[in-house]
């Protein structure tokens, strides 16, 4: 077979959610030659898209210590300080700069003069600006436009990251093996060709988002497999925290949701859960009620569900609220409806959903990864600042914020390496008899692994469930192994292979857990 011939770049970003986009446009704004790849046909497919809650900022009656009092209370105190104190301090002036100054993102107002911050739980103060329940939409689209204007920056949608290119292990020259391990790039298919592309680039920074797709309930998109922890953890960066999976509260229950978000931002403005039979139950678990982190209020619903054998709970709004509901919710109140519930008058059947990964690629304050020339930013990367449980509305600006510092960092310490470590790399392995892939096989092994995590690795763990997910995921892996080498290679056939080493992740690192912290929660 012919040699694909090898693509080079300054800095590969895989990934292009806030943080993936954020890390592009500061990059860009520095000259590097930028290539930004991700596996979804449009730019804009991520996460980020689908956040509604808002982006944390301080209000007029705040302060950066109030901030990170929430942060490390909400985290179980098991934060990384010196991480948190860069997003209270830095943040808000990022956003300022940033989204309001040089995207002017519309966030929206209390008055002509003032922004309208919301509150979620978890916060002491309202902080959280917003553009109703679009924040994650808007915010994305000025991003990618932004990006389009760079004549240094290649956007390339609808290609998936493979495997993390490294040195020694991917080069054809044995005396490589005396170099200190680095990351140069890229093995990405093409989609639309099946065929492997190889990117060398001096820097490589993961924004490959989280991994809630890989439970039978989530928040998140299909696509958020956890790429990125599979790829960095085959090429030996550190992965820590992988225990910490944070169930959102409130998803939609309807057959045909598929996992649509009820927002945190709805209880800050007044919604009460409540059973099935109307009786609210919050202060029976949380002196915060209805505003405690997130993880307090998700096992509250389950042991709820559990001692009324309900499938759901209500979220009620339309009792509540002191506000217009149509006008502040616009984009909930219009899915919803579509599923004949009008939020206007009754109250939202909702069910936990996986969510956030709080764990990751290990990095330092500057995105740095333990292997060399690899950064990694947003959700992928573990920087310590959600500690054992994310405080809402963080997300997005860790994102916003590591994204910005690890392309000034690489921008700073700009130094052409790739030249020096050689690029005779090993062109991808095609079998000789590809196996044609068959999406039911395929789908079946989704089912297990999803079915598996939810049922023995979510919201409340034992021991026993736990070995259970172990034994059965262990099994699955060696079977999805021996297929990914024989079969034609397919974005359906990556994703599998990404999947099954997340879930493996997740369950090796709560069973060498036996500490309920945060979103991890074991009974013995």
């Amino acid at each position: 077979m012919e040699e694909t011939k090898s693509q080079k770049t300054d800095i590969l970003i895989i990934g292009c959610g806030i943080a993936g986009a954020s890390a592009a446009l500061e990059a860009a704004k520095s000259g590097l030659k930028v290539v930004v790849v991700t596996k979804n046909e449009k730019l804009e497919e991520s996460n980020t898209f689908y956040a509604q809650g808002g982006i944390v900022s301080l209000g007029p009656d705040d302060h950066p210590e109030l901030l990170k009092e929430d942060i490390i209370q909400t985290g179980d105190g098991i934060n990384n300080p010196e991480a948190v104190e860069i997003l209270s301090k830095e943040g808000n002036k990022m956003v300022d700069s940033v989204l309001i100054e040089e995207l002017d993102i519309p966030f929206m107002k209390s008055s002509p003069d003032s922004l309208d911050y919301a509150q979620e739980g978890g916060h002491s103060r309202r902080r959280i600006l917003h553009i109703r329940d679009t924040t994650g939409r808007t915010i994305e689209e000025k991003f990618v436009a932004a990006l389009k204007d760079y004549s240094n920056v290649t956007l390339l949608p609808d290609h998936t990251a493979v495997d993390l290119l490294t040195v020694p292990h991917h080069s054809k020259n044995p005396t490589s093996f005396y170099r200190e391990p680095r990351c140069i790039g890229c093995y990405v298919l093409d989609n639309k060709t099946n065929k492997v592309k190889i990117i060398c680039s001096t820097y490589t920074i993961l924004a490959t988002g989280g991994c809630g797709a890989v439970y039978l309930y989530t928040s998140n998109p299909k696509g958020a497999i956890g790429d990125g922890y599979a790829m960095a953890y085959r090429a030996g960066a550190r992965i820590v925290n992988m225990e910490y999976i944070q169930f959102h509260p409130t998803s939609l229950f309807h057959r045909d949701a598929d996992g649509f978000l009820i927002s945190e931002t709805m209880r800050g403005e007044g919604a009460r859960l409540k059973t099935k039979d109307g009786q609210m139950f919050m202060d029976k678990y949380s002196g915060q009620n209805e505003l405690a982190p997130r993880d307090e209020v998700t096992r509250a619903i389950y042991e709820e569900m559990t001692n009324t054998s309900s499938n759901y709970v209500y979220l009620d709004l339309a009792s509540y609220a002191k506000i217009d509901i149509k006008k502040r919710f616009p984009h909930i109140y219009k899915t919803c409806l579509q599923y004949g519930i009008d939020i206007t008058k009754e109250s939202i059947p909702v069910v936990p959903a996986a969510h956030y990964c709080c764990g990751g690629v290990l990095v330092d304050g500057w995105g740095r990864s333990s292997l060399s020339g690899l950064y990694a930013v947003g959700e992928v990367s573990c920087t310590g600042v959600h500690g054992a449980n994310r405080l809402a509305s963080t997300s997005l600006l860790e994102g916003l914020v590591w994204g910005i510092r690890s392309a000034k960092h690489i921008a700073s310490h700009f130094n052409p390496v790739l030249e020096r470590t050689g690029l005779d790399i090993h062109q991808w392995y095609y079998p000789e008899k590809e196996e044609e892939t068959d999406p039911a096989l395929i789908n079946q092994d989704w089912i297990s692994i999803r079915s598996t995590m939810w049922n023995y690795a979510g919201i409340i763990r034992t021991p026993k469930r736990l070995e259970r997910a172990r034994a059965d995921l262990d099994y699955l892996h060696h079977r999805i192994e021996k297929f990914y080498k024989e079969a034609r290679m397919d974005r359906n056939v990556v994703g599998l292979k990404h999947g099954i080493q997340v879930a493996l992740l997740i369950t090796y690192a709560a069973i060498g857990n036996p500490v309920s912290r945060g979103s991890h929660y074991i009974k013995n």
